[in-house]
């Protein structure tokens, strides 16, 4: 039978922590469904995949923990076994829960070997890690460390049956010390552990395993609205523009100014104004320096370039030489754009301009020294933030987008600064103090809302840890933020899709150059090809 495409498009949008998912899975068997027969619902699956991943492999060392991830990891041995394969377990504790003793009897009585040291299991074609699962709190010690450690320093493949043991399902924290999985087999709903920067480089390749939660049970304990979401492409390509009226024209597919370059940053300008060109917004201004206007003319000729007056310094250049916008021309009337983003290589000598367009009557998206701005114009972050019409709490009368690297986030949020090592919380605590959108960038970005929601990247590469990455990006948000401004549509759903759209741009990259080879300026010619690769005949 065919998967149901739409339960798991739903399965995959949501992301719980272990309390969560304790909940969850305690509702399922207060129903009537027997713990018994969900672990050997969840094991069949868990086997069959294994079986999927490596047809060719015959010897399985299989490492045995005293909770039910280890009685999954047992039935997993027994289904191997029937398929041909010959399972070896390994049980470095002894004392189990009552059901996992009893799937162990019942392997012995099947003639499979229990080993009395780990070294059999690291001679094996592949290696299943059902020693913790997800709600582990403690952290491993000896002997047990030293068994992971051996394993992580071995060649043989891993697969971990929920989560790698060792890493703290919700802060992705390794406890003391994890399995480092080549495969990790997620049952029954995302953790949020996989959207955790330091979770992944133990993940491996993951996977969600669905064994058939029912949808009212996660809903009763998630909600309506789930506080974290999982970014995917469904979600992401919905609020996108990608179709247009037949007799519309540009004026009312949005209007962007981007403020943005320094004679010490040229190229910021042109990166963010070619994210901007990408999501086909109707008009771009780009105010910068006066001394680039005639440069960047000749690279995006459709846009309207701003020569502003200059500073006498500029940032690091000798004086008396122009460097940095000193202050918006005149002519600039802020009143007449969709949005305005600020910030791509302003330098923090460019205080003029982010003061006249924070009260700008439209959007604003503040990236880089925009954000450095900000610091230094004092507590611009109220205690009781003002009230934005319909209700939302923000800074301005008009929605604020904020894309920090986790330097300016520590800047712009002090108080914090210490809740990085859960970027999703800490983004989501900016985001309520704040009223203004966070998208806290990083292995696994972090979209926070003012009503608490946090969209997480799934999907990215760490082709994009390069300057100029982040340029780009804040021209694709101000890109689609102005579409959706000069359509009355709504402005958060337009930022997780800029997110999403300029990771997988990289992932194409990668794909054709490596990582290597994917500077930022090569990223913006892969942005237009997302829609002919990745969305197929979406």
């Amino acid at each position: 039978m065919e998967p149901d495409r739409t339960r798991l498009e739903q399965l995959e949008h949501f992301i719980v922590t272990a309390a969560q998912m304790s909940a969850i899975e305690g509702r399922v068997f207060a129903a009537g469904m027997p713990v018994a027969a969900l672990m050997e619902k969840v094991a069949g699956l868990v086997a069959r995949r294994i079986a999927e991943l490596y047809p060719n492999a015959r010897k399985v060392g299989v490492l045995v923990g005293p909770g039910h991830n280890g009685g999954d990891a047992l039935v997993v041995a027994r289904e191997l076994l029937f398929r041909g394969y010959s399972p070896i377990v390994y049980r470095p504790i002894v004392k189990s829960k009552e059901l996992t003793e009893q799937h162990a009897r019942y392997a012995a009585s099947l003639g499979i070997p229990f080993m009395q040291e780990i070294y059999p299991l690291l001679q094996c074609d592949v290696l299943i890690d059902g020693l913790f699962g997800f709600g582990l709190e403690r952290s491993i010690g000896d002997p047990l460390a030293g068994i992971v450690d051996q394993i992580n320093q071995n060649a043989v493949p891993v697969v971990s049956i929920d989560i790698p043991s060792g890493i703290h399902t919700d802060t992705g924290a390794v406890l003391g010390t994890a399995i480092r999985a080549t495969h990790t087999l997620c049952l029954g709903l995302w953790k949020l552990a996989f959207c955790q920067e330091r979770a992944l480089e133990y993940l491996g390749t993951a996977e969600l395993i669905d064994f058939d939660i029912p949808l009212p049970d996660i809903r009763v304990v998630l909600g309506t609205s789930p506080e974290f979401r999982r970014l995917t492409k469904a979600a992401a390509i919905a609020p996108l523009p990608l179709s247009r009226p037949p007799n519309t024209h540009k004026y009312k597919q949005g209007h962007l100014l981007l403020i943005c370059g320094s004679r010490r940053y040229t190229g910021a300008a042109l990166l963010a104004g070619l994210g901007a060109r990408a999501t086909g917004v109707g008009m771009l201004s780009i105010a910068v320096p006066q001394s680039l206007k005639l440069w960047l003319n000749g690279q995006l000729p459709e846009a309207l370039i701003l020569g502003c007056p200059e500073t006498e310094t500029g940032a690091i250049l000798p004086k008396g030489v122009a460097g940095a916008i000193a202050n918006l021309p005149p002519e600039v009337d802020l009143g007449k754009y969709d949005a305005i983003a600020a910030g791509p290589g302003l330098t923090t000598e460019a205080l003029s301009a982010i003061e006249a367009v924070w009260n700008a009557p439209c959007p604003l998206v503040l990236d880089a020294d925009g954000l450095n701005i900000l610091t230094q114009l004092g507590t611009f972050l109220p205690k009781e933030p003002p009230m934005l019409r319909g209700g939302q709490q923000g800074l301005r009368n008009f929605p604020t987008i904020f894309t920090p690297h986790a330097g300016e986030f520590k800047r712009l949020f002090p108080e914090l600064g210490d809740r990085l090592e859960n970027p999703p919380i800490a983004a989501q605590d900016a985001a309520r103090q704040s009223g203004a959108i966070v998208a806290l960038k990083g292995a696994r970005t972090a979209i926070a809302h003012p009503n608490g929601t946090v969209w997480l990247n799934s999907e990215s590469t760490p082709a994009l840890a390069r300057g100029g990455t982040g340029d780009v990006l804040t021209g694709l948000i101000g890109g689609l933020v102005a579409q959706a401004a000069a359509g009355n549509e709504m402005i958060s759903p337009r930022v997780a899709s800029a997110v999403w759209w300029h990771s997988q741009a990289a992932l194409l990259a990668v794909r054709d150059r490596s990582e290597l080879g994917v500077d930022a300026f090569t990223l913006t010619q892969y942005l237009g090809r997302v829609f002919h690769e990745v969305m197929g005949n979406w």
